[in-house]
């Protein structure tokens, strides 16, 4: 792919990976299209090569009407989501619905809309940001874990079905990631007090978390996976992103 002809679309850039990783392939030279629920463009350098978009990835019209406003498109990178960090029995089923319709069927539903014009075309590119907590299992993440372990699966099914049409799907598995806002907005996911047969537990948890002496990943490790998936045709499936991670996924 040529960098002054391709675009991107990101969700998910008001902070974080997707708001690095539209930094990212705007200094590459790509055009980018970064989408967020509330649009800011003063999170993002102005450049003529990049247009900023609303998008609730849980909505079906806010989907068509940001595909339509996007226009062709070279690579979709899925980044959207959010987290929950509690034990399951303080979890209501509509908390967990509420992860899944975002984190899985938003993912699902943005690909089904990009989908048409790369069979035309013949190409593009899908990259689809899970979680290396799919690697190795984590107390307190089990509802967030199983909507990312589901895009795993997802993602590595819907490869196989587009490949004859030329279009390449990739997972980016990063790790945990203290730099952006997702673990404070996974605590405050929590609905009122913490479970109380849970809360020593809880609070063990949430202390080794904060532990800064261990590995951790970084946006810019992140924004280098999605950046080999995108423009790396012998790229592999998986892509661990971050020193965390890649410990995981050799182990």
């Amino acid at each position: 792919m040529s960098s002054s002809t391709s675009t991107l679309l990101i969700t998910g850039c008001s902070s974080g990976f997707g708001l690095d990783a539209a930094r990212f392939f705007l200094d590459q030279g790509w055009h980018v299209i970064a989408t967020m629920r509330v649009p800011r463009a003063d999170l993002l350098p102005r450049s003529e090569r990049l247009r900023v978009l609303p998008l609730d990835v849980t909505n079906a019209t806010s989907i068509r009407e940001c595909v339509e406003a996007a226009g062709p498109i070279d690579a979709l990178v899925n980044n959207a989501g959010v987290g929950l960090l509690a034990p399951l029995e303080g979890v209501t089923l509509d908390q967990a619905r509420a992860i899944f319709d975002t984190n899985t069927l938003g993912t699902m539903a943005m690909t089904q809309a990009v989908l048409p014009q790369f069979r035309q075309r013949q190409a593009g590119v899908i990259v689809n940001v899970t979680s290396s907590v799919t690697l190795k299992p984590l107390p307190l993440l089990s509802i967030y874990t199983g909507s990312k372990a589901a895009v795993n699966a997802f993602t590595e099914s819907l490869a196989l079905e587009l490949a004859p049409f030329g279009i390449r799907a990739h997972l980016v598995l990063p790790g945990r990631a203290p730099e952006t806002r997702f673990g404070d907005n996974a605590r405050q996911s929590m609905a009122g007090e913490p479970h109380a047969a849970y809360a020593d537990f809880q609070a063990r948890v949430f202390a080794a978390v904060r532990d800064t002496h261990t590995p951790v990943t970084r946006a810019q490790d992140v924004s280098e996976a999605v950046w080999r998936a995108v423009t790396d045709p012998a790229a592999p499936m998986r892509l661990p992103a971050g020193a965390d991670a890649l410990a995981l996924a050799a182990a």
